[in-house]
């Protein structure tokens, strides 16, 4: 049972933080009590009218020493960067595979959706020791999804998607928070974080009321939206070919080349004269008030589901 004060570690990257804080604290207390003890020595042993010999300092300590000294803390600090980076660095990109779950924010409460259609608000449902990868983006103002077990945070910016990753190591219900000031009841934008067991967690997503999942839902707005007038491969309008487009790199008609992720579909859609493709010309209209982040979002996952169909043709 953690204590009181302390906060479990519900995921593998929460062991590496506090890893990382573990040694900061030892390093900073072991120099508190150096530097505050040498104070204390030197008040003493050299106050006014004691006998304590005094002149010049030995060479060894005036030089060698001092050397040691500085290279040893410029040592210490090389690894204490590279590990600190390297921990937020490999947490930047989710492992392949990793179950794929969408996040709105707005005032005041986070909605969730799973692959396969599954809704949630201010809750989540993930599996234990699962890679699970949150594809977020706000609705008003920023936000930022902060699970302090899981040691992760991460801002939700309208008008960007941002993304970030985590595998529960515990299972349990921990708390979801706002750590951002989004308004007068911030306070109250609070959720949580269930962690099942992979066979638990695959009853319960049965158990949820059937939806089409995002790539179909998707599929359906393309056509509604009268994306298909144009990008379907029957279409006799001149428009880029997006099956397979996800992921690859995309010619730009200025000479720039450009990966079709997540920011580029969004810009693409909001500002579809910024980035145009090479051999296109600049006639799609803005989607921009048209279409909610949930949508874009929803858009995304059906052009990210061409990309497989496109690779099994």
């Amino acid at each position: 049972m953690n204590s009181l004060f302390r906060l479990p570690e519900a995921s593998t990257h929460a062991v590496t933080v506090d890893h990382i804080f573990y040694l900061l604290l030892v390093l900073s207390g072991a120099t508190v009590v150096l530097v505050f003890g040498l104070i204390l020595l030197f008040s003493v042993r050299y106050r006014r009218g004691s006998a304590a010999r005094r002149g010049p300092m030995p060479e060894f300590l005036s030089r060698e020493f001092e050397i040691g000294w500085t290279v040893a803390t410029l040592l210490t600090f090389a690894f204490l960067f590279w590990w600190a980076s390297s921990a937020d660095l490999s947490s930047l990109a989710a492992p392949p595979g990793a179950l794929e779950v969408h996040v709105v924010a707005n005032q005041w409460m986070w909605k969730t959706q799973h692959a396969n259609g599954a809704r949630e608000i201010n809750a989540l449902h993930v599996p234990l020791d699962q890679p699970v990868h949150l594809l977020m983006s706000s609705q008003d103002v920023i936000h930022s999804f902060f699970v302090p077990a899981f040691r992760v945070k991460k801002d939700v910016v309208p008008g960007r998607d941002t993304d970030i990753w985590f595998q529960a190591s515990q299972t349990g219900t921990f708390p979801l928070l706002c750590a951002e000031y989004c308004g007068t009841d911030h306070s109250m934008m609070r959720g949580k974080i269930v962690v099942m067991r992979q066979d638990d967690y695959a009853k319960w997503l049965a158990e949820q009321p059937e939806g089409d999942d995002l790539a179909r839902e998707g599929a359906k707005l393309f056509v509604s939206q009268g994306c298909s007038g144009c990008h379907a491969a029957s279409s006799s309008v001149h428009a880029p070919r997006l099956a397979g487009v996800y992921g690859r790199a995309v010619q730009l008609s200025d000479g720039r080349t450009v990966t079709a992720d997540d920011a580029y579909i969004r810009d693409s859609i909001l500002q579809p004269k910024r980035d145009v493709v090479a051999g296109f010309e600049p006639i799609m209209p803005s989607f921009k008030g048209l279409l909610d982040d949930g949508e874009i979002q929803i858009l995304t996952a059906y052009i990210r589901s061409l990309r497989q169909e496109d690779s099994n043709d």
